[in-house]
């Protein structure tokens, strides 16, 4: 994804490939396209949802400190 990285956008993404999968439009030929952009766009998130939890973990510990 050349522009910034958004969640929601990625997340929106992949259900769109799912429906086409699930709906049987997807041709052999793009198959592999699909599931290496799929493939992707979890790591994305993976990675977002990580980082998110440790500034969050972060935080909250500051607020515990206090």
């Amino acid at each position: 994804m050349a522009e910034k990285f958004s969640y929601e956008k990625a997340k929106a993404e992949l259900e769109e490939i799912l429906e086409e999968l699930e709906r049987g439009e997807t041709g052999i030929d793009t198959l592999a396209k699909h599931v290496k952009r799929a493939g992707e766009l979890i790591r994305l998130c993976r990675e977002k949802l990580r980082s998110t939890e440790k500034e969050v973990g972060g935080l909250l510990e500051n607020l515990d400190d206090e």
